[in-house]
């Protein structure tokens, strides 16, 4: 699924929604979420799962051509973590193909 198929998802859902409210609306929630993961804060969504970000540290990487040390610098990277109830739904469609 992507940002699109979010919006029409939203728009179909809530007939009352036209398809540029859905729009408005999903890019205001991701907006808001870029914004505080930028400003280093932590979301969490019950039931769904946290979005935090984690430090990379500095490292010394190599180039696969070359063969030559290459300085890696330190990131800074969103990290995802499931919640309980998303991790159970996954599982129990991972579960429901595997009997079929």
């Amino acid at each position: 699924m992507n940002r699109s198929d979010l919006v029409d998802e939203l728009s179909q859902r809530f007939s009352h929604l036209t398809h540029r409210d859905a729009e408005l609306a999903v890019k205001t929630i991701l907006d808001a979420m870029n914004d505080a993961l930028a400003k280093g804060h932590r979301i969490e969504i019950r039931g769904f799962g946290s979005f935090s970000i984690t430090r990379r540290p500095p490292r010394m990487g190599r180039n696969p051509r070359s063969g030559e040390q290459v300085a890696i610098p330190e990131k800074r990277v969103a990290h995802f973590k499931p919640g309980k109830a998303l991790r159970e739904a996954v599982d129990q469609q991972v579960k429901l193909h595997r009997a079929e």
